[in-house]
């Protein structure tokens, strides 16, 4: 019975809450500063990594490690071939 009453209680309490939070209205530079406080928050490790890293992700991941190990030799990074596709020949 004891749960019966916790239930209810719990969904009574949530429904209060969302009908006070739709009359709620906030001024609109509140919901410029959320959104833009938000987009920061959302992509803080993209922008914290890159000022700090040695080398920028670009970079780190077109030369192979092997290149990086080898720093006397001269780094040659081949150009990606083209890829010719063909389509089936359509049966008639």
């Amino acid at each position: 019975m004891a749960v019966w009453f916790a239930c209810f209680f719990l969904l009574f309490a949530l429904a209060e809450f969302f009908d006070w939070v739709k009359d709620l209205a906030l001024p609109l530079p509140i919901y410029i500063l959320g959104g833009a406080f938000l987009a920061v928050a959302s992509n803080y490790n993209k922008l914290m990594g890159s000022y700090f890293s040695e080398t920028p992700n670009v970079i780190r991941d077109i030369i192979p490690t092997q290149a990086v190990e080898q720093s006397n030799q001269a780094v040659v990074i081949e150009a990606p071939q083209p890829v010719e596709h063909s389509l089936p020949a359509s049966e008639n």
